[in-house]
């Protein structure tokens, strides 16, 4: 999982010769990034890119961001970051799901470069499905003495909530891109399952099933999308899709109804926990791995080389996520820093190829 960043809601493009249409309501609050972002209907990473001199904006898009600063009078919260950094070096993190491994591990690494720089970073967690536990968990970062606050989102609902929180100090949505928007290079995510479907590409498989991730999940989506599209350009098959909740117990479930009747050779499994599951049901159901059926799953957990057989996967930099998402909220209270020279900001996935894939018999 990427985690590792996510948009604010978008609209389709406007047509050529258009102008788009801007619908801010009035703001009792100083407008923030999410809030342009809303308006010139892109995601807040494209606004902070922009604010950042970033130059690889499409002229459309910039023009939209633009419009949408001088509409609601932007500007950079300077007195927030000022009393923040006079009063404390705590930082919220905002949370959730952090059993899960790509969460977790995203979190430790936001810790440990809030260590490095002097600060300690206070968790709150939550249940992203209870909108009271999301407000409850605002309401505890919001009234704590706090230099600034890292909000973790991977669901539309919880980045929803977060953007219109209007925090009162320097704040930061730490989630993933939309690879369906277009606007920015492709995920991590999405690299990485590209990889994965030119390695059975590569291999010789043809026709391929698939077990995606909650739909609510940007990761899950971006992670679906990329398999849509690079088995449309390897020119493959997509033989049936299940959905799971990331749990190993939803990637048995998944795989027990996926039909293995049709000529399928390979698997493809969102993240390697799902892919634990599934692989016991195709065993279940007489199925040898990978003689029958190769299976491929995604992130690298430590367990993924001791699966039976080893598990294919791809790895990504989780620690060096949480880094660079920390890096973030520390610029917004303390300016450009030192420490974002040291990190590299441009990292890929990699790919882990073990014994749970092979060419096809058939």
């Amino acid at each position: 999982m990427d985690d590792g960043t996510s948009p604010a809601t978008t609209e389709p493009e406007p047509s050529a010769g258009t102008q788009p249409r801007f619908s801010a309501s009035p703001l009792r609050r100083a407008a923030t990034i999410y809030d342009v972002a809303k308006v010139a209907r892109v995601s807040h990473q494209t606004v902070s890119r922009f604010l950042k001199g970033y130059q690889g904006i499409r002229p459309e898009t910039r023009d939209r961001v633009e419009r949408a600063l001088r509409e609601l009078d932007y500007r950079p919260n300077l007195t927030a970051r000022s009393l923040a950094t006079s009063r404390s070096h705590r930082i919220g993190a905002l949370t959730h799901e952090i059993e899960q491994v790509g969460p977790g591990k995203i979190l430790q690494g936001a810790s440990r470069g809030a260590r490095e720089a002097g600060y300690l970073l206070d968790i709150v967690s939550f249940d992203p499905l209870n909108e009271s536990d999301i407000q409850r968990a605002l309401r505890i970062a919001d009234s704590s003495d706090l230099a600034g606050i890292i909000a973790f989102a991977s669901t539309d609902g919880v980045i929803e909530a977060f953007s219109g929180a209007g925090f009162s100090v320097p704040w930061f949505i730490a989630g993933e891109d939309d690879d369906s928007i277009g606007e920015h290079e492709v995920t991590r995510n999405g690299q990485g399952v590209r990889m994965l479907v030119d390695h059975l590409a590569d291999l010789g498989h043809v026709r391929l099933l698939q077990i995606a991730g909650p739909e609510a999940w940007i990761s899950a989506r971006n992670r679906r999308l990329a398999f849509d599209v690079a088995t449309v350009a390897r020119g493959l098959r997509e033989v049936a899709t299940r959905f799971g909740d990331w749990s190993p117990e939803s990637g048995y479930r998944a795989a027990l109804d996926l039909p293995l009747d049709q000529g399928a050779t390979a698997l493809v499994v969102a993240n390697d926990q799902m892919a634990l599951g599934a692989m016991r049901a195709l065993t279940e159901r007489g199925l040898s791995i990978p003689r029958d059926m190769s299976v491929v799953g995604f992130d690298d957990i430590p367990e993924a080389p001791y699966f039976q057989p080893p598990l294919t996967t791809v790895s990504l930099d989780f620690d060096l996520q949480g880094r660079l998402s920390f890096l973030q909220i520390l610029e917004l209270i303390e300016g450009p820093t030192a420490q974002a020279s040291k990190l590299p900001y441009q990292f890929s996935p990699q790919l882990v190829v073990r014994a749970s894939t092979a060419p096809p018999l058939r």
